[in-house]
This record gives structure tokens, sequence and C-alpha cells, in this order.
């Protein structure tokens, strides 16, 4: 994986996880009371000044699901979350261990067409869209 892919000035780079089990894919229930309550998203979350990409997925998949990180693959796809400095990247990740809705409302693993069917997160909503298939 390409270290830090040029984000935009004045932008927050987000990390998002792709994380497949056979055909499906691993998408969180956001908090009712964050950003995007009750909506579905790929877990992960902000990289931190002076973070590697790998660090930081590592730390947000280790706090939100209780799992470790086993590889970091490519970047499938970017994407700015509306109204909001982040800038989303979507990249493929293997973990070890059992996820788990440590701080999310719910966890689950999806077809990409039940994922589309999902209410998602404006970011991972285009993301899906943009995707035929992943990888």
């Amino acid at each position: 994986m390409a270290e830090h892919e040029a984000t935009a000035p004045g932008t927050i780079r987000v990390l998002a996880a792709v994380v497949r089990r056979g055909p499906a894919l691993l998408l969180a229930q956001r908090p009712a009371e964050k950003r995007h309550g009750g909506l579905w998203e790929f877990p992960g979350g902000k990289v931190e000044p002076g973070e590697s990409d790998a660090v930081a997925i590592a730390r947000e998949l280790d706090e939100e699901l209780g799992v470790a990180v086993r590889r970091v693959g490519a970047t499938l796809g970017r994407h700015r979350d509306p109204g909001s400095p982040y800038e989303i990247f979507f990249v493929e990740v293997e973990i070890t261990g059992e996820p788990q809705a440590l701080e999310h409302a719910a966890i689950g693993f999806f077809t990409p067409n039940e994922a589309r069917a999902l209410p998602l997160a404006p970011s991972d909503a285009r993301f899906l869209a943009s995707v035929q298939q992943i990888p």
C-alpha cells in the first residue's frame, strides 16, 4: 500500500477497512449520537499526525472491533464525505480474530448486493456504487 496518497489541503485523512469473509464484506452501524448515526459503514477512522496508514488502521480496528490486522493491501477507492473535511480511503485489510461491536451499534458481514441495500453513510454508498466487483 502506498503511504499517504495525496490529500487535498484542509482535509482529514480517514481509512476505511474493506474486510472480506468469502464473498461478504464487514460493515458496522454507526452509533446514533455520531455523525451519520445509524448508517452503515466500512470500519476505520482518522489517521493521527505522524501515523502511517498501516499503524492507523491497526489501531482503529483494535479499538472498534477487537481484531488484529494481518495485512493492509491496495487502496480500492477514495471519496470525500460531503459537508465535512474528511477524505475517506477504502483499503483492503485482512484481519485475525472475530470482530466485535465495541464502538458500533452492530456489525455484520454482507454480500455487496446486501450491503448496497443497507442505509449506508454517503461515502460508503458512493464507494460501493463505484466498484463492480471488490477484489
